[in-house]
């Protein structure tokens, strides 16, 4: 049996959730392995809408172990929320079912009110975070002074990280014109939810080892969509993190060897949430259109999804990026009665024919789609669980984007419903 990485394939939004429901019910384990409270997932179960941003999606599988790694940073009060949320959902949620890496650095509020401030007086340069305060999480983790899970059991080592902490960002507090954080205040708020935390952390790699040497089936979540990688994505209107397969590893404590198959999440059009270049994507009726049908709001923002026609490109540079072995594609049915589509194959940019997304900004923004005309379907792929349910026009546009991506469809969802899911390959019979 396979362990299985999800990744986005372009840039969120792709409809993991559901992928991620449907898979955790065949896996033993869910692992979030990078990202924070800005990821979002909506889940429908029996008629029952659960929308989750910092648990992992087999929390409301009975059964399985939910796990958060060392690559994820960690609003501890978000996460005691949204515990709260799914257990009036009726969701148990205990340190049986969930367990937090003890190393993962802390999301504090100083954080948050950093981001808010920079994006307000970023002008026409904000990157479209979320306000979280994940981005500078993320950065005092990079330079060392991140105040982490298992330092809220150690009040002694806790006051002399926070001091470490606040001798940096004070400093800044005092060049933007804020009030400075106080010192015992923040130590106060750590160790009162330090009891309410604790209990689920622990050593992650360590149990992942055993349950993988158990034999026990793993599927690591992802989130956001590899363009928004770091490394990867359209920089700098990126997420602070690696969203891209590899690091399913290092986010939590296993080697390269514990991923045996790589699923990519890809919606059967394109969207994006927050500034940065799109090159395909339409400010007309028809991108109105595909963000009213396809319901396209942000889960954790509610901000309007910019929408756009496939982009081949994108997705065959995260094929090889991610190393992806199959496509999920979702949303099909949002195309459903739209007699002509295009997808993007190539990219023209100053007289020049190219196959992939520079990385400058300025390149980027200036790339102009070269498109593909295909032939649309009058009849409709909703609710379809076989090849034989879907109109021969939809099967040919399948066809065409696995041939121009490089890789082959693994699955296909045709509703939001888990049901309503076409099986080509399982991704966990290795």
């Amino acid at each position: 049996m396979a362990n299985v990485v999800v990744v986005g394939s372009q840039w969120g939004d792709e409809g993991k959730g559901k992928i991620v429901d449907w898979l955790s019910e065949r896996a033993d384990v869910v692992v979030r392995f990078q990202g924070g409270h800005n990821a979002g997932h909506t889940l429908v179960i029996d008629g029952v809408t659960y929308k989750l941003s910092l648990l992992p999606s087999g929390i409301v599988r009975k059964g399985r172990l939910s796990i958060i790694g060392n690559g994820v940073v960690l609003d501890p009060w978000a996460l005691l929320a949204e515990i709260e949320t799914v257990r009036k959902q009726k969701v148990e949620v205990s340190p049986r079912n969930l367990m937090v890496a003890e190393s993962v650095p802390l999301i504090l509020p100083l954080h948050r009110e950093l981001d808010q401030t920079r994006e307000k007086t970023a002008g026409a340069g904000k990157i479209g975070t979320t306000g979280r305060g994940i981005g500078p999480a993320y950065e005092d983790k990079v330079a060392r002074r991140a105040i982490r899970l298992g330092d809220l059991a150690d009040p002694d080592l806790l006051g002399a990280r926070v001091d470490s902490l606040l001798a940096h960002h004070n400093a800044l507090l005092r060049g933007l014109g804020l009030p400075e954080v106080e010192r015992e205040k923040l130590i106060q708020e750590l160790l009162d939810v330090a009891p309410k935390v604790l209990p689920f952390a622990g050593a992650v790699w360590k149990r992942l080892d055993e349950l993988r040497r158990a034999g026990k089936r793993i599927l690591y979540e992802g989130a956001q969509g590899t363009m928004l990688d770091i490394d990867h994505g359209t920089y700098p209107y990126v997420t602070s993190s690696n969203t891209v397969a590899a690091q399913a590893a290092v986010g939590s404590g296993q080697g390269p060897g514990a991923i045996d198959y790589v699923l990519g999440i890809t919606k059967a059009y394109t969207t994006r949430v927050g500034s940065g270049p799109f090159p395909a994507e339409l400010t007309d009726g028809v991108g109105r259109m595909l963000g009213e049908r396809g319901r396209e709001f942000g889960t954790v923002t509610g901000r309007p999804r910019r929408c756009g026609w496939f982009d081949a490109v994108l997705v065959r540079q995260a094929v090889r990026i991610n190393g992806i072995h199959g496509i999920a594609l979702t949303k099909l049915d949002v195309l459903d009665g739209m007699m002509e589509l295009k997808v993007c194959v190539g990219y023209r940019l100053d007289g020049e024919t190219l196959d992939y997304l520079p990385a400058s900004v300025t390149r980027q923004s200036r790339v102009e789609p070269i498109y593909e005309i295909q032939e649309g379907w009058g009849g409709s792929t909703r609710g379809a669980r076989s090849w034989a349910d879907l109109p021969a026009t939809a099967v040919k546009y399948i066809r065409r984007i696995e041939e121009i991506i490089g890789a082959p469809v693994a699955l296909l969802s045709t509703s939001p419903e888990r049901e309503d899911t076409i099986l080509v390959h399982d991704p966990f019979v290795d």
